[in-house]
């Protein structure tokens, strides 16, 4: 077998170097030459100077980059991977995008012959890292259970969720979840604080309980320690809840929180808070 990957941030490049871990031929691309040529180094895999070069032969082509007009770059544009993917062939879309982008995809996909699946990610870069991260998959099933056995190299969850684009729906509403978290961990580190309370006190207490969270457990200890330059960064969440919120709309679904919470992370954003760690809601009450 042989795997392209197309997009080495900090997700991409772990989850590349995953599935040359496990033995898989693997040619990667990145917009940065130099990125791609730090992968090879470290990972002793090949490497293309564009994206329909990295798919050429190659069995499935994973794709982790940046938002939908990046994904149309790489995958439909004049050097994109559909143009050199072979008949049978699957390509993956790990990248948190739109439902519709990931419909269009199947489409177009399948006029040539090849397989395709919206499959965003969880976990963040310590899950990449780890290869720990949950994989909400829309597509068919047949393709699903070919593409599996790549897909297990980095995750430790996942699961096919329906249709193409589905997967994407699914991301959506992880966001949805990790928003309100958010708000509300910041709300309660600046209450316990101002309340004469211990943060790590506090946070070994209830983090046992129902108020427990992934976010409590991994962002406490830097949000009380006013650290955010690392992890998911604003600007991407707030293009994740952008792409929820237009979803929302189509349906006619109210989402209150989410634009309370997408109009804090903007907030953050005018404090030059854009690539911190979207935990930095805390700094709204800390900083000012």
């Amino acid at each position: 077998m042989k795997v392209a990957f197309i997009g080495l941030g900090v997700m991409g490049y772990p989850m590349a170097g995953h599935v040359k871990n496990a033995g898989i031929d693997v040619c990667v691309y990145n917009r940065t030459a130099a990125k791609a040529e730090q992968w090879v180094a470290e990972y002793e895999g090949d490497m293309a100077l564009t994206p329909v070069e990295a798919a050429a032969d190659c069995n499935i082509v994973l794709v982790c980059v940046g938002n939908d007009n990046d994904v149309r770059e790489v995958t439909t544009g004049a050097s994109g991977v559909l143009n050199g993917m072979i008949e049978g062939s699957i390509l993956v879309d790990h990248t948190t995008a739109s439902a519709a982008l990931a419909r269009e995809l199947y489409g177009e996909a399948k006029n040539r012959g090849v397989q395709f699946l919206d499959a965003p990610v969880s976990g963040g870069q310590a899950g990449a890292e780890n290869g720990a991260l949950t994989v909400m998959i829309g597509g068919d099933e047949s393709t699903y259970i070919a593409a599996k056995p790549v897909i297990d190299t980095y995750s430790k969850f996942n699961k096919l969720l329906g249709v193409a684009g589905n997967g994407q729906l699914a991301k959506a509403a992880n966001q949805i979840c990790i928003a309100g978290v958010v708000e509300g961990l910041a709300e309660a580190l600046n209450f316990a604080t101002k309340a004469g309370l211990n943060g790590e006190d506090l946070i070994e207490t209830i983090s046992k309980g129902a108020a427990g969270s992934w976010q409590m457990e991994n962002r406490y200890q830097t949000m009380l320690d006013d650290e955010y330059e690392f992890g998911f960064a604003v600007d991407w969440m707030r293009k994740d809840l952008g792409i929820a919120k237009e979803e929302a709309a189509r349906n006619g679904v109210d989402m209150p929180l989410v634009d309370m919470v997408d109009s804090f992370y903007e907030e953050v954003q005018g404090m030059g808070g854009g690539r911190w760690d979207t935990s930095s809601l805390l700094t709204r009450y800390t900083r000012r």
